[in-house]
């Protein structure tokens, strides 16, 4: 009877099988179209909660770049005595820190995500995707105030003496963005997708980020480096940004066509395994999260 029972089970077929029709490596950005009222409605609510009960409110997107800055000119520009490339040291340190944090903040807040989202992901569906989007577009509005304040300290700098030569590059500002972002969203999702099982990954990820700053050609240009290391910068995929962007606008750096098209291919590779290994975990993060 047992023997019976068993080749019973054996022999039996699933008549319903529930996986996702999308493959690994699908955005699925048609479905995030379906759900672009959520995307508006969580931009709006990051925008509001985060000046909520607070004294200054939005001044405060020009507080962080205008101090930062100031730090760094003293610090950097006056007392170490860094290299500027011959541009103006408040237009250059703005340059690197504006883009800097944009970066900073969209790959901090999307390593988040799950583990920030836990309870909601576990109530009600919608594209898992639709939140580390959110979070690019959001920290894309905070980008266009600083952004403003970094434009106006460059048309000071050409209508007093002349010390900055933006060029036709300025042009190209929305393809630095959107590689940054990219950059930022795929990282972002491979930490958050490693937090949902391995916690230590938050506190790497911090760590990280303040190392990799140093990494990059923020605090001086790419030809200020020692030779020794100079290789090792360049193999930084933001490097051929920052550099683009600050030729753009300032007229120095060591820019060059082949530089940034070594820093979108490495983007591209790391979005995709972002997106595979995001797509992978969301299907059953909730078990370990």
């Amino acid at each position: 009877m047992k023997q019976t029972i068993t080749n019973s089970i054996q022999n039996e077929q699933w008549t319903e099988v529930i996986e996702s029709k999308y493959p690994l490596f699908s955005l699925n950005l048609k479905e995030v179209w379906r759900y672009r009222d959520l995307v508006y409605m969580l931009v709006k609510r990051d925008f509001v909660t985060s000046f909520k009960q607070t004294v200054l409110g939005p001044v405060w997107f020009f507080i962080n770049p205008i101090f930062t800055t100031i730090v760094y000119t003293f610090i950097f520009g006056n007392v170490a005595g860094l290299s500027t490339d011959g541009a103006p040291q408040l237009a250059f340190y703005l340059a690197g820190v504006t883009l800097w944090n944009y970066f900073q903040s969209c790959l901090n807040e999307t390593s988040n995500v799950f583990r920030g989202n836990a309870n909601i992901f576990g109530k009600v569906y919608f594209p898992r995707l639709v939140m580390p989007l959110a979070i690019v577009i959001s920290n894309l509005m905070r980008f266009g105030v600083q952004f403003a304040l970094f434009v106006a300290v460059i048309i000071y700098y050409m209508l007093s003496d002349g010390s900055v030569q933006p060029n036709l590059w300025v042009l190209a500002t929305p393809l630095f963005l959107v590689m940054m972002a990219a950059f930022a969203l795929g990282a972002g999702m491979i930490f958050s997708s490693l937090t949902t099982k391995y916690r230590d990954m938050a506190n790497l990820l911090t760590f990280g980020i303040s190392l990799y700053m140093y990494a990059t050609p923020i605090i001086m240009p790419i030809s200020a480096f020692p030779d020794k290391i100079k290789w090792l910068i360049e193999l930084n995929p933001l490097t051929g940004i920052f550099e683009a962007f600050k030729y753009a606008f300032l007229g120095v750096g060591d820019f060059s066509i082949g530089m940034l098209g070594y820093s979108a291919a490495v983007i591209a590779v790391i979005l995709m395994a972002g997106t595979l290994i995001f797509n992978k975990v969301e299907k059953s993060f909730m078990d370990t999260v």
